[in-house]
């Protein structure tokens, strides 16, 4: 009896400290970023799932297992997600952050998987108290490459925050739709041919873009070298997290 008592207390000891382990590493892997007297976290988890905080609101995208014990973290306000594939759609995520008034927002092809979701399309936008958030076309446009993602299904989203602007890309290559975001504060381009865009493409789009800061994700094992090298001087901040 004394023996599993024992083991109780140890598999408990486990549980926590790998519960506190959880908690530290999302504590480290956060940015702010103000907009106006107000403070804007970025929570980067992994890959494409990532979560904003503004004005006490909680906003994910692409919440998806392993890249955190989302059980551990803030119920979602909004939850937001690009497509339907595996690495950014994961139902069970999205339960343990979700709450009853949660929104959740997805393509058509996602929405589907999720009860409850509402479809916004390229070019809708929803609105919410002091956060807009508006469809944006991702998709692939090189030859032998359009199947992954193809063009009018998929989303990105930019979400108007206190007159700021902050762009998710999706899975998405350097489309022409980009030149109409108009200002972007933060943006979030992903790298990782032959699903999204090359090194070369990112760059090109970051610079069609012109963001005052760049998160290149889902980059997966891109050497991204070469990136902070084509942007230099662009006058853009190109920021590396374990996004991979």
């Amino acid at each position: 009896m004394k023996r599993w008592k024992n083991l109780m207390f140890l598999l408990l000891a486990f549980m926590v400290s790998a519960d506190a382990q959880t908690a530290t590493k999302v504590a480290e892997n956060i940015d702010t970023y103000m907009i106006g007297e107000d403070t804007l976290k970025l929570h980067f988890f992994g890959h494409a799932s990532l979560m904003l905080e503004y004005r006490n609101r909680c906003i994910y995208i692409d919440p998806v297992n392993p890249y955190a014990d989302y059980r551990l973290l803030p119920k979602a306000d909004i939850i937001l997600i690009t497509h339907e594939h595996r690495d950014h759609l994961d139902p069970e995520a999205i339960a343990a952050i979700r709450k009853t008034e949660t929104v959740l927002l997805a393509n058509a092809k996602a929405a589907e998987k999720i009860p409850g979701a509402r479809v916004i399309r390229n070019g809708e936008s929803r609105e919410f108290t002091e956060i807009k958030v508006t469809a944006v076309p991702a998709y692939n446009t090189s030859k032998g490459r359009k199947m992954f993602h193809p063009q009018g299904k998929g989303n990105g989203y930019v979400l108007k925050m206190g007159g700021k602007y902050i762009y998710v890309a999706g899975d998405t290559e350097d489309i022409p739709e980009m030149k109409k975001l108009g200002e972007i504060a933060i943006a979030f381009l992903p790298v990782n041919q032959p699903y999204t865009m090359t090194v070369e493409q990112a760059a090109k789009a970051a610079k069609i873009i012109k963001p005052e800061i760049l998160y290149p994700y889902h980059y997966s094992d891109t050497d991204l070298a070469p990136l902070l090298r084509m942007l230099r001087n662009s006058g853009i901040e190109v920021r590396i997290r374990n996004m991979q």
